[in-house]
């Protein structure tokens, strides 16, 4: 049975083509002339048909070896092509990242993380989709990311997870520092007018199942008075007075409006985990490996931050001397 023909095959007969002859052909492509004519011999006996009638002086294309020139350069060209891309995306001179996020981390991971991919690798295309993690996990199981930054849990299906690369704790924040001045039970926040985001994703939300179950278990009700899409959208009316929320410490202290608010923790504390989650079948493009691997030491530095902090946002007074 036929192997059919090779990429060399047809190189060496669009450079006799070119030539005009196997001996000028052979020169061209730096090989012996006998090489290159058995290599011709070989593609004829692979599509079963002669293209070249041979005479002393230049060769003459037959109609079979006519029709093929088109179809020939189009295969060379594809996998040259084809070869140009690996090598780019091999070394990160093209290609493109493919990653998707929980929508707050935007607000203190994503700028300097994208800034510093781009100023090493300026090259590669840079796609970053901001969504809730259940969105993202659900992107990736279907191949539309190739990986992504979630919060935990998440349906784990078809997805390789890894160990939690961040911990941050959830803060109630509010204008007003009286409401601040110890950690916050469920049942004050079951009397408190509260803000919470995730509006559309509330039910895969797990800071709004956990609050759920407390409340269930302390027999009190919790019922935001207002929601919102995004925790910057809840920072801000937050900082306006138009009632309390919960946030990511780590998006409080990074938002336009920290000095506008005081936060504190909950009783019992509320940890939001992150982790890695690609496809299982493992595939990632070299320009995502490498950002995923950026990403890592940017959320190092940031785990420093979440793990160092009192539980307690000071004063506005004191917070504006002291800075962000």
């Amino acid at each position: 049975m036929s192997e059919g023909p090779t990429l060399r095959q047809l190189r060496y007969f669009l450079r006799s083509v070119e030539a005009g002859s196997f001996s000028a052909a052979a020169a061209a492509e730096h090989v012996a002339q006998p090489s290159l004519s058995e290599q011709i011999r070989r593609l004829e006996r692979n599509i079963g048909a002669q293209l070249f009638t041979r005479t002393n002086r230049t060769l003459q294309l037959t109609d079979v070896g006519r029709m093929i020139i088109p179809l020939a350069r189009q295969t060379v060209r594809s996998a040259d092509d084809l070869a140009a891309t690996a090598r780019e995306a091999r070394t990160l001179t093209g290609g493109e990242v493919s990653f998707g996020t929980f929508s707050s981390a935007h607000r203190y991971l994503l700028t300097p993380l994208i800034t510093e991919f781009r100023s090493l690798h300026p090259q590669v295309k840079v796609k970053i989709v901001g969504l809730n993690s259940s969105e993202v996990a659900n992107a990736v199981r279907n191949g539309d990311l190739e990986a992504g930054l979630v919060q935990l849990p998440i349906d784990e299906t078809r997805l390789a997870v890894s160990d939690p690369v961040l911990v941050d704790e959830v803060v109630y924040v509010s204008a007003d520092a009286n409401r601040t001045g110890q950690p916050i039970s469920i049942e004050d926040l079951s009397r408190a007018t509260l803000i919470l985001s995730e509006a559309r994703w509330q039910a895969d939300d797990p800071l709004r199942r956990s609050i759920a179950a407390r409340a269930e278990a302390a027999s009190v009700e919790v019922a935001p008075t207002i929601e919102v899409e995004f925790q910057s959208a809840a920072m801000e009316l937050a900082a306006d007075g138009i009632g309390d929320t919960l946030v990511s410490y780590l998006v409080a202290r990074s938002h336009e409006s920290a000095n506008k608010v005081t936060w504190v923790a909950l009783d019992p504390p509320y940890e939001e985990r992150f982790a890695f989650v690609t496809h299982v079948s493992g595939s990632l493009s070299p320009a995502t490996r490498q950002f995923m691997s950026l990403a890592h030491r940017h959320i190092s530095a940031l785990q420093s931050v979440a793990s160092g902090w009192s539980g307690r946002r000071p004063t506005r007074t004191a917070a504006s001397e002291n800075g962000r």
